[in-house]
């Protein structure tokens, strides 16, 4: 399925009935309406961040729902498209904590290469219908996911923006970790708690203080 260390871990899952009759469900979606992200993009987030490799999880709710938007990673669009208003205020939020400038791109692959696992609870979602694929099943997986982080021997960094990502607190147990709760980037949103949350900062002076190699954010490089 996936490539890497997570076809592992994710055996159970990936073997069971269950989770084939879902894909199924998924595959048959595809066929007959509009659905992103492209399908070989859906599970880019695990290909692109092996388990063995997560230092950090920042969790979104569903892919973009616009085209050429969605790329498998949460809060990221492929480049040459126009950047979210979300993501524009993590990038505000970024130059306020650690002073890095903008992109002109809303690619993150950058931070995924480096072990910033960018998962969405919902894989997929359906054109110009967001949340529509919020209850298609892909809870089930991305719990599983967290569940399986939190049982990592390294520390790990969750970064959950809203209250959507929070939910996914229940699931981190395991004391080694840290938890980086806020509002949510969105416009809506931002100006409750998001602004001036140093996220960035944050993470990387819990990954130094473990040892651990901190995330190079600058994207502009």
């Amino acid at each position: 399925m996936i490539g890497n260390d997570w076809d592992n871990i994710l055996k159970l899952i990936w073997e069971s009935e269950g989770f084939k009759k879902f894909l199924n469900i998924v595959n048959n979606e595809y066929k007959i309406k509009t659905i992103f992200p492209p399908k070989n993009y859906v599970f880019n987030a695990l290909k692109l961040t092996p388990y063995s490799k997560v230092k950090v999880v920042i969790v979104g709710q569903d892919p973009y729902h616009g085209v050429g938007e969605a790329h498998g990673l949460s809060f990221s669009v492929q480049d040459g498209i126009k950047i979210p208003p979300s993501l524009k205020n993590i990038y505000k939020e970024l130059n306020d904590d650690l002073g890095i400038q903008a992109p002109n791109s809303g690619n993150l692959t950058k931070w995924a290469e480096q072990g910033v696992l960018l998962l969405n609870a919902v894989l997929t979602v359906e054109k110009d219908k967001p949340a529509s694929h919020k209850d298609l099943g892909w809870e089930r997986l991305t719990d599983y996911i967290i569940k399986e982080i939190n049982l990592k021997e390294e520390p790990v960094v969750f970064i959950l923006w809203g209250k959507f990502a929070k939910e996914k607190k229940k699931y981190i147990t395991n004391p080694i970790h840290y938890v980086i709760e806020s509002a949510h980037p969105s416009p809506f949103s931002a100006s409750y708690g998001f602004f001036g949350s140093r996220p960035f900062s944050k993470t990387n002076a819990f990954l130094e203080s473990r040892d651990i190699e901190p995330i190079d954010w600058n994207l502009t490089k």
